[in-house]
């Protein structure tokens, strides 16, 4: 009769073990997912301004799509990397590593367009 008994309470505990670490297991994943090194952001172009979906993003890859909803051509500079000269309508993909926190400017290289507005400042966290 002791040994059933053992028997049963190891057991149970096996099996609360394994259902307390299967309730872990989501969050621990969830965990990861949010602190990805990857960020997306939308940058609208028109005259004479660029409209960010984020302003600032933590270190790691950033991903800028941008489209230009503008009637002129325009082009997005950030950190040394710039889109083609994109047309009303147009949309390119600019993929971005920043490697240390800081503030970095971004520009429309096109003459006149930074001095008009298009220009401005993303902060890595």
């Amino acid at each position: 009769m002791r040994r059933v008994t053992v028997s049963v309470l190891v057991a149970v505990a096996i099996s609360a073990a394994a259902s307390a670490q299967a309730s872990r297991l989501p969050a621990q994943s969830r965990a990861a997912s949010s602190t990805s090194l990857v960020a997306q952001v939308k940058v609208s172009a028109s005259e004479f301004k660029f409209v960010l979906s984020k302003k600032s993003a933590k270190r790691g890859l950033v991903t800028f799509k941008v489209t230009n909803v503008g009637k002129l051509s325009h082009d997005f500079e950030i950190k040394g990397r710039k889109t083609r000269m994109l047309s009303h309508g147009q949309s390119v993909t600019l993929r971005v590593t920043f490697l240390r926190k800081g503030a970095y400017p971004y520009k429309c290289t096109v003459p006149g367009h930074a001095a008009a507005g298009m220009k401005g400042v993303f902060t890595i966290t």
